[in-house]
């Protein structure tokens, strides 16, 4: 399981204030506004929990923080191990066990899909047997075993992102995060990547957090979502009762009719 206590995130925006004149040595008011986002939430082993909610409202920021991009100004993230709990929060990002895939794939489009992917798990590109069999293994489970040897170019975009995701698994990370990765997918492609996610997870035991502008997607891929706005978590609930009876006047907007 993985725990969200408190983490607490101080982002500052800076916005010039000045008359309109070309007088360049007239002083301009530097405006600050500080926003002081606070998580918590907890996502159980072998599932994956969806995030929604307005742009701009942290849900981003959340995976950030989680993955160690962001530096959280107090709180705790912490995972469960073998039956121990492993507080992570202070541990540097490539330390942390954590994995993310982003709405752009980010492959390298010189080199080969089993190339893209084995960069996952050693970017030294010395393979030990087990960690080529992982690849194959990767590339059986997502239906690519015949597309090793071609490049991120000559793929569609769903065949593309099928290979960001191997390549996130074959890190054996238990904490998986999503961002948006299937945005530029078709309904029948997002509908599939979701599936597949889904078993992967389950499958490893990860804890995974997806985010999306899709309800339709929460509903595919999790049994419990939580809506974010304003950098704090609205309501956690079961994604059905979430989605069709929250009876918050801030989901009820956010979803429209």
């Amino acid at each position: 399981m993985l725990n969200i206590e408190q983490l607490q995130f101080n982002y500052t925006s800076k916005k010039k204030n000045s008359k309109n004149t070309k007088d360049k040595n007239y002083p301009e008011n530097i405006v600050k506004n500080t926003k002081i986002m606070c998580f918590d939430l907890s996502v159980n082993t072998g599932e994956v929990l969806s995030l929604i909610g307005p742009s701009g409202s942290g849900k981003s920021t959340l995976l950030k923080l989680i993955a160690g991009f962001l530096t959280a100004s107090n709180g705790k993230i912490e995972i469960e191990i073998e039956n121990k709990n492993e507080a992570i929060q202070l541990l540097q990002p490539a330390k942390r066990p954590v994995t993310m895939v982003f709405q752009e794939h980010n492959l390298f489009p010189h080199l080969d899909v089993y190339t893209n992917i084995a960069l996952g798990i050693n970017p030294s590109l010395k393979m030990t047997m087990q960690e080529n069999e992982a690849i194959e293994q990767a590339l059986r489970s997502l239906d690519l075993e015949n597309m090793q040897k071609r490049s991120p170019g000559s793929l569609s975009g769903g065949q593309r992102q099928r290979v960001a995701l191997a390549r996130a698994l074959v890190r054996e990370q238990p904490i998986l995060l999503l961002d948006e990765p299937f945005s530029a997918l078709g309904p029948a492609q997002r509908e599939e990547m979701i599936g597949l996610v889904k078993t992967m997870v389950e499958k490893k035991n990860m804890c995974a957090l997806l985010v999306s502008h899709q309800p339709n997607d929460a509903l595919l891929a999790s049994k419990w979502t939580a809506f974010i706005n304003y950098g704090r978590v609205v309501k956690m609930d079961e994604t059905a009762n979430l989605l069709n009876k929250s009876g918050l006047e801030e989901i009820e907007n956010y979803l429209g009719s």
